[in-house]
């Protein structure tokens, strides 16, 4: 059974979709020999599997909210860090203002993309909203 889906709730799905092409599922040998949905005992022990299956899916999603929750109440945030700091906020804007330089160029010697180097700043070096709120998370600081 375990080969048959990604999960149980995934299992569950292909049994009901082999169901709806008139198609029962039994299981061999294994743990789990006594399966079979083409008899009432073989859906009534698939159906606790597939209960089973979603209560502990509703488990999970519950303690990694609960799990995330208490990270940002200790002050931890999730996600990527990001590449850009203030010191290269500075220097890529400063870098930008200079007409002859190339975005291309400015962010490989940063160690960033170029993607990245545009988010941030203008072409013409001055600051897009995220450099704004990077450069306004000093003055907090």
């Amino acid at each position: 059974m375990d080969r048959l889906g990604r999960n149980l709730k995934h299992l569950v799905n292909t049994v009901e979709d082999l169901k709806n092409k008139e198609i029962g599922f039994r299981v061999l040998r294994g743990q789990g020999a006594q399966i079979d949905t083409t008899t009432p005992h073989g859906k009534l022990v698939f159906g606790m599997f597939a209960a089973l299956a979603e209560f502990e899916q509703e488990l999970i999603v519950e303690r990694t909210k609960a799990g995330l929750e208490a990270a940002r109440a200790r002050g931890r945030k999730g996600g990527r860090p990001r590449k850009m700091d203030i010191h290269l906020l500075k220097m890529a804007m400063a870098a930008m203002s200079d007409r002859k330089a190339v975005a291309q160029d400015i962010a490989k010697r940063l160690g960033i993309t170029t993607t990245t180097l545009y988010m941030y700043v203008n072409g013409d070096g001055s600051v897009k909203e995220p450099g704004q709120r990077l450069l306004s998370s000093e003055l907090i600081a």
